[in-house]
C-alpha cells in the first residue's frame, strides 16, 4: 500500500477542505487531481483504489471532499456544480504551489462532468478521465424528480440520495 498523506487547504470561499494525496514510493512522475461524486467523498473505495494504483505506477493523486462533504467545512445545502468547480480549481492551485500543478484529471460521476469543465481552466492539464459521468443534466435533476415541486415553492427540499439525506 502507498502512502497517503492527510492535509487541508482553503478552498475558494477560504473554508477548509479535507484532502488525501496518495503518493508514490519512488519518483513521482506526474499529479492528478480526483474529482467524487456527488453525493460521495474522497474515501470512498473507488477513489481509494484509484489513487492506490495509480500511485503505484508513479501518479500521485489529490483527492479531496468538496464543501460541506466528508471531513470538509461549509454547508452542502448552499453548494452546487459551479461551487464544485472552484473549489476543483483551489485543489488545483493549492497542488501547483505546493508540489506540481495536476496534468491529469479524474472524475467520477458528477466529478466528471466537474472535471471537464474545470480542464480548460487549469493550463497544464494533459489527460481527462470520466466515469459513469452523466452526459446530460436532465440526469441530475431526475435525481430529484419527486421533490421538484417542493424545491420550486420552498427553495429546498430533503432528498435521498445514495440512501443518504439531503
Amino acid at each position: 500500500m502507498m502512502p497517503t498523506e492527510r492535509f487541508e487547504f482553503l478552498g475558494a470561499e477560504e473554508q477548509k477542505l479535507a484532502a488525501r494525496l496518495d503518493i508514490p514510493a519512488g519518483e513521482t512522475r506526474a499529479y492528478a487531481l480526483f474529482a467524487h461524486c456527488f453525493t460521495g467523498g474522497k474515501d470512498i473505495l473507488a477513489a481509494s483504489r484509484i489513487g492506490q494504483a495509480l500511485a503505484a505506477c508513479g501518479i500521485a493523486v489529490l483527492r479531496f471532499d468538496f464543501t460541506g462533504l466528508g471531513g470538509s467545512e461549509g454547508e452542502f445545502a448552499n453548494t452546487n456544480f459551479s461551487s464544485n468547480l472552484t473549489d476543483l480549481i483551489a485543489a488545483a492551485n493549492y497542488l501547483r504551489q505546493a508540489y506540481r500543478a495536476p496534468s491529469l484529471l479524474i472524475g467520477h460521476s458528477l466529478g466528471g462532468s466537474a472535471v471537464l469543465a474545470a480542464a480548460s481552466k487549469i493550463p497544464e492539464v494533459r489527460g481527462v478521465v470520466t466515469i459513469g459521468a452523466p452526459s446530460d443534466p436532465a440526469h441530475v435533476k431526475e435525481q430529484f424528480r419527486a421533490h421538484l415541486d417542493e424545491i420550486q415553492s420552498n427553495g429546498e427540499a430533503e432528498v435521498k440520495l445514495g440512501g443518504r439525506p439531503f
